[in-house]
């Protein structure tokens, strides 16, 4: 029976088998992200030292993601993803013995979060490649809608649960679910028939790969476009974790349930908004879409800075999911297409430092105007710069046309 397009990657028994390990492990990684936030907040009450948690944690991706892909390009990423799922395990199993024993402190919180950068930073153009792989290009379009649903499916019930979890019996059962779900990814990883081929070695060096895939984006105006949306909601909209328990402590004064089901009404949007990108198929996303859902991601940001009560906040959260995923899911469907197979680990290399790798700075921003101002005035800087940066890509859009 023939499934609709934003489902048609499903027919692949592989990547069947990879969505449903992914999903289940990319809950419980958000029940970590809830733990994690929730334990920093309990070790320190500044807003600036929860930012530079998210700092060092995404730090990695900005320093690293351009040699991470020509290392998924020259290997086989099957056996890449496993190392690093493995590694990722190993961080969530320390935060749980320090959390348990009560020996935790923010230092170690901040060690383990750069671990799981530099782990993370060698996973993610690995794993767009490998998907790639297993569905080809005519479900590409589908796979990613499909993972940024899982991705975001994730969110809805990851928070939900962990803030629950977290309220009745502290954050390091969070930790140690996490890394049962790390080790049914490895299981599954295993059992998968697409290895993701290494492409031959041709004794260039790594140096010579980066600025063979920098040059190929230099000259393809529609990756810079979707790259240059991409940051706009990188470093001013996707700082949730951040944005989020500020919010509920200094704002609406709540405690971990009202985080964490906050949290899961962003997730629903991001869902919602996956799926609609998904019905396109093969098609690349419209570029109308890409500008106007960039805009509506940081108005949202507006929205939630005026927000006091918590059903506006969850309103508004929502529909900064929904936008905010819709562009996100577009660059990442843009990329995928336009890059040729034997760039794609270093094109999707590009996609993960600026989705990622920018991180770091806006958490930074985010922690250090909270600190001074409130999170609210932080919104609304964030807001009103994103707002800004789309015009001025709108203008050079016009401009090249």
């Amino acid at each position: 029976m023939p499934l609709p397009a934003g489902l048609r990657a499903l027919h692949h028994a592989d990547y069947r088998r990879f969505f449903s390990a992914q999903l289940l492990s990319q809950t419980m990684n958000w029940m970590q992200t809830v733990a994690q936030s929730w334990l920093v907040l309990s070790l320190t009450p500044s807003p600036f030292k929860l930012g530079l948690i998210g700092t060092l944690q995404f730090a990695p991706i900005l320093l690293f993601s351009i040699p991470a892909g020509v290392v998924a390009d020259r290997v086989a990423k099957r056996r890449l993803l496993v190392a690093t799922q493995a590694a990722l395990g190993g961080q969530a199993l320390a935060l749980a013995a320090l959390s348990w024993s009560g020996a935790a402190e923010y230092w170690h919180v901040a060690v383990l979060a750069f671990a799981a950068g530099l782990a993370g930073v060698a996973d993610a153009p690995a794993r767009q490649a490998l998907v790639a792989e297993m569905v080809g290009r005519a479900d590409v379009g589908s796979a990613v809608a499909l993972n940024s649903a899982s991705f975001n499916a994730a969110r809805v019930v990851g928070p939900a649960v962990g803030g629950l979890l977290i309220a009745r019996f502290g954050v390091a059962p969070a930790f140690v679910l996490n890394v049962a779900g790390v080790a049914v990814s490895i299981l599954v990883l295993q059992r998968l028939e697409a290895g993701g081929t290494a492409r031959a070695r041709t004794g260039a060096s790594v140096l010579h790969g980066i600025r063979e895939g920098l040059e190929y984006a230099r000259r393809a105006p529609e990756i810079l476009l979707a790259l240059g949306l991409l940051f706009v909601v990188s470093i001013c909209v996707f700082n949730f974790t951040i944005y989020v328990p500020l919010v509920v402590r200094t704002v609406l004064r709540l405690g971990a349930e009202g985080f964490g089901f906050l949290m899961a009404a962003l997730g629903v949007g991001a869902v919602t908004g996956a799926l609609g990108v998904g019905a396109l198929g093969a098609r690349r996303p419209p570029l109308g879409l890409m500008f106007g859902s960039a805009a509506g991601a940081c108005a949202g940001l507006l929205a939630l800075g005026a927000a006091r009560a918590f059903w506006m906040a969850a309103l508004t959260l929502f529909v900064t999911g929904l936008f905010g995923i819709v562009l996100v899911a577009s660059c990442n469907t843009a990329m995928q297409l336009l890059a040729p197979d034997e760039l794609r680990g270093r094109i999707m290399s590009l996609y993960t430092l600026v989705w990622g790798g920018v991180f770091p700075i806006g958490a930074f921003i985010v922690g250090l105007v909270s600190e001074h101002w409130g999170v609210s005035t932080a919104l609304l800087v964030n807001g009103t710069g994103g707002l800004v940066i789309v015009a001025a890509l709108g203008a050079w859009w016009r401009r090249r046309r």
